[in-house]
């Protein structure tokens, strides 16, 4: 876990939380998400680095489950993706 100020694409606002779940499998990811959403300030977004190609349809479905903003999925350059989420509530 590593604060961040890269900027999302797509978006003005800059990363507030990057958490680092590469090399975890699902549903690792997603829980080390629910655990620290709710470090960054509403509106906020965290961007979680996962390479289990799981967690690319998964977190999305967690934001629509647990109504956050999944604001893209973008591919890293080492393997892997940038999984941006915006904090709802």
């Amino acid at each position: 876990m590593t604060s961040s100020q890269a900027t999302p694409a797509g978006s003005a606002q800059p990363v507030a939380l990057t958490i680092d779940a590469l090399g975890k499998k699902c549903p690792i990811p997603i829980i080390m998400l629910a655990a620290q959403i709710n470090d960054v300030p509403r509106e906020g977004i965290v961007a979680v680095l996962a390479d289990d190609p799981a967690a690319v349809t998964d977190i999305p479905a967690w934001c629509r489950l647990k109504s956050h903003h999944h604001v893209g999925s973008h591919e890293l350059p080492e393997g892997g993706w940038a999984i941006h989420v915006r904090r709802n509530y």
